[in-house]
């Protein structure tokens, strides 16, 4: 239990005063090590010992982020940035066009329907009208091929956990409501009398409280629901009890004549491939058809991209760590996959068919999109569309559409939407800005954004972004805020973000990217280089990009602060147990850091392929355990400040991970460092996806007051 009065105070040698946690003598073996585990309690989330820790750890949390003086200021100004126009790219379905827009300071986008995309939009779906507080978002929609239904899934402070509702094109709700679903799509079957969908097993429990449970998610099933129909009478697709942890996944062809089924068994884009008649299945597929098994092994990445009757196009890394695009026959199975667009150097990193046989591209360079057309049915390359040098999000666009649209951004622009006009004669006269946003009081051209490529510990050349004002003194002396990720294969692209201009407009800082092995800018050679036994590799890369912004005079380690989220909140947390010298501060946001266990909760299974089989394999255990950031505090060496950020209905990366290692590092590396070891646990929220913007404000508020005053960081207006 926890026995210490919550309060920032110090003993009388200077030293922190932290809650004193209860510690147990449980232990347990793996691989013939004896591993302590004294804080197993607080993976009880609903214990009164847990909820004791969560409010002490809370209080001193909240203290110290408080000491920042000019933290009212921060959040201001933040808000101001916050307060731009947010608008999506434009969709059509049937006879309306569709878009997501946000005015600035709306708790929650809303979806807009249209007649054309210039005329006057009007609410098809506002989510900020379900909570009070805007803690119900929109997390996933669909239409069906006419545009007469439209099916959403509304998942419930933060929660992967979501409720599938269902409109008509005219706004009106219907009766279905199908529940217990999560990592799914809506593939309605071109008919509209029905779609189909993945879910879990019906829980015991609400979905507030299966929100903070921390069971395996097994026994995920595609199912068919028929509208007008109660969720019981949903038909069982497929459901492996054999393999409880594969996933599954369905979509509908463009000609609405079959129904492809992904199956998955971990993060790894690697998945199987079926396909289903609809026609010779009159639409609704049961348990036991047997399905074309177009790929029978995990062996490969496959995404549908249309298909001509019986022949199939496909984005694939198969035999290409960087994709390309090939066909595939029903009729002509002996011929398998043909190559049509063969990988390149780049790698590519989205498709699209538009205009009925543009194959449109867009291709990472160095961490830099560039979009292409080829001809669908020769593969032969057509030309190069011009685009700023930034990131480039998905392509919008259909291939009955004559148009697509795209978001460009970059480290110092917000989301500039384009459309690309197929219809146009004059190639040069096609592209034009459709949406851009404007900023207040903010004037990008006194800043700048380059790219460094620095030598990792392995010789490895690692591409980063570092921005910062264009009038910066290199004299070693700037607050710098380092940010990574390395994992999942993840594109850790361009992205505008209100709080760097903030920390580099007004806090005179330089906010530093470091694209690390691990992630997918190079493609699966890059990812592959920073998994499993080559995950050192990550952790080499991240300090080695601190060593660089060190030794070219940016920064000094009291300066410099890290931070990572989800896979790079353990890149953090493992960093700062083997370099603390390196940092001034680091936070850890909801952060994977019980290595040894992390495969035991909700889906932490999925990701033994990313960083091994601790239960299954020696030498994967070993290797976890040297560098697990809960098992390697050190118990002889100061630690910069450390924040740890998680939310209590965050069922992805569950909270037990960021509550056992901060009561590890206040009780081991505590006695040894002045500086701050605290924990802000978040109410009503969960992994990052869906938070209202209030919530965000004030947590990125909380994140950068505890930064500035650590790092010695100071306002200026």
């Amino acid at each position: 239990m926890v026995t210490a009065e919550a309060s920032f105070t110090t003993s009388l040698d200077g030293k922190i005063v932290y809650p004193q946690v209860h510690r147990t003598d449980v232990t347990y073996s793996q691989h013939g090590v004896t591993i302590a585990d004294p804080y197993s309690g607080l993976e009880n989330r609903h214990s009164e010992e847990t909820k004791a820790f969560i409010d002490a750890q809370n209080r001193i949390s909240a203290e110290f982020m408080s000491k920042f003086k000019d933290k009212q200021k921060f959040r201001e100004r933040l808000t101001d940035l916050f307060n731009y126009e947010r608008c999506g790219s434009p969709d059509k379905y049937g006879d309306y066009y569709y878009y997501l827009h946000n005015s600035g300071l709306q708790l929650q986008s809303i979806f807009y329907q249209q007649d054309t995309p210039e005329s006057e939009p009007r609410v098809f779906l506002d989510p900020n009208t379900l909570e009070d507080d805007g803690t119900a978002s929109l997390r996933f929609h669909s239409f069906s091929h006419s545009g007469n239904l439209y099916g959403y899934a509304i998942s419930k402070s933060g929660s992967d956990w979501c409720t599938i509702h269902v409109k008509d094109c005219l706004g009106n709700e219907l009766s279905d409501v199908v529940e217990w679903a999560k990592f799914t799509q809506i593939a309605f079957t071109h008919d509209d009398e029905g779609f189909y969908y993945s879910r879990y097993e019906n829980s015991n429990v609400n979905a507030a409280q299966a929100a903070t449970d921390t069971a395996s998610d097994i026994h995920h099933r595609l199912c068919y629901h028929r509208i007008g129909t109660p969720q019981s009478e949903d038909v069982l697709v497929h459901l492996n009890t054999d393999n409880p942890v594969y996933k599954h996944n369905a979509g509908i062809s463009d000609d609405g004549k079959y129904l492809l089924m992904s199956i998955t068994r971990s993060c790894d884009p690697a998945k199987m491939l079926y396909i289903g008649d609809l026609e010779i299945a009159g639409n609704v597929i049961t348990q036991g058809y047997e399905w074309i098994k177009l790929v029978d092994s995990f062996e490969a990445d496959y995404s549908y991209l249309t298909n001509d009757d019986t022949v199939f196009y496909f984005q694939t890394n198969k035999d290409a760590p960087r994709d390309k695009i090939v066909k595939y026959d029903l009729a002509k199975p002996e011929e398998g996959f043909v190559d049509i667009v063969l990988q390149a150097d780049d790698v590519l990193v989205d498709s699209a068919v538009v205009d009925g046989n543009k194959l449109v591209l867009i291709y990472m360079r160095d961490v830099k999109n560039i979009v292409v057309v080829h001809d669908l049915n020769s593969g032969q390359f057509l030309y190069q569309i011009p685009l700023p040098v930034g990131t480039l999000g998905g392509i919008v666009g259909h291939r009955t559409g004559r148009e697509f649209y795209i978001i460009f951004s970059s480290y110092l622009t917000p989301g500039t939407s384009y459309r690309y006009d197929f219809s146009i004669k004059n190639q040069e006269e096609r592209l034009s800005i459709f949406r851009e946003p404007s900023l207040k009081n903010f004037d990008n051209t006194l800043f700048t954004t380059k790219q460094v490529f620095y030598e990792s510990k392995d010789g490895s050349k690692i591409p980063m972004f570092i921005s910062h004002r264009k009038d910066l003194v290199f004299d070693g002396n700037n607050s710098t805020l380092l940010h990574g990720y390395g994992g999942f294969s993840s594109l850790q692209k361009a992205a505008f973000s209100p709080s760097y201009i903030v920390f580099m407009q007004h806090l005179g800082g330089v906010v530093a990217v470091a694209n690390l092995r691990g992630g997918g800018e190079y493609g699966q050679d890059w990812h592959h280089a920073g998994t499993r036994l080559n995950k050192q590799n990550v952790f080499d890369d991240f300090q080695s990009a601190a060593k660089y912004l060190v030794n070219e005079k940016y920064t000094q380690p009291s300066k410099l602060a890290i931070t990572g989220a989800s896979n790079g909140g353990l890149l953090v947390a493992a960093c700062v147990n083997q370099a603390p010298e390196l940092f001034g501060a680091a936070v850890v946001e909801v952060g994977v850091l019980d290595m040894l266990r992390f495969h035991k909760f909700t889906v932490g299974h999925s990701w033994q392929f990313e960083y091994g089989y601790p239960d299954d394999s020696a030498e994967d255990f070993h290797n976890l355990h040297k560098y697990s950031p809960l098992h390697n505090v050190h118990k002889n060496q100061s630690y910069p400040a450390v924040a740890l950020l998680t939310a209590d209905h965050d069922d992805r990366v569950v909270p037990l991970h960021s509550f056992k290692h901060i009561a590890e590092l206040q009780h081991t590396a505590g006695p040894l460092t002045n500086n701050p070891l605290v924990i802000r646990i978040e109410a009503k929220a969960g992994h990052g996806s869906g938070k209202p913007i209030t919530k965000r404000i004030e947590a990125i508020t909380d994140k950068f007051a505890f930064i500035a005053t650590s790092i010695g960081a100071t306002w200026r207006d």
